[in-house]
């Protein structure tokens, strides 16, 4: 009980991080580059959705039923460094870090998961 209580108050003492994540296909070459201000939580949440058959990118749950769980990276490639400057623009810094990521890692294969994503909208 008592690495619970542990558990939890680390949880709830650590700050959510806004960064830049990859969710990669190591067979296709697929990639998903994205931007969250809970970088590490989104992470999370793709995982679940993806071992749960929830995932709302048809693509990217279609590769993971056929290439199965083993074959994906998940990174965080990046964070945003915490700012007390009130001109700081989260938002805005997030937006250009993941423009950059984008250029670093190019998508290989017929269609990557961005586009799936927005095809499916």
């Amino acid at each position: 009980m008592t690495n619970n209580k542990t558990l939890k108050r680390q949880y709830l003492e650590t700050t959510n991080r806004a960064g830049v994540y990859a969710i990669r296909n190591q067979i296709t070459g697929r990639s998903l580059v994205a931007g969250s201000t809970n970088v590490q939580g989104t992470l999370n949440r793709h995982r679940f959705e993806l071992k749960h058959g929830l995932h709302r990118n048809p693509r990217l749950a279609q590769d993971w039923l056929e290439h199965g769980e083993s074959n994906f990276l998940f990174d965080i490639l990046d964070t945003l460094k915490p700012s007390v400057d009130p001109a700081f623009n989260a938002a805005q810094e997030l937006k250009m870090l993941l423009s950059l990521w984008r250029q670093e890692i190019p998508s290989v294969g017929e269609l990557d998961y961005e586009q799936a994503r927005s095809e499916a909208q």
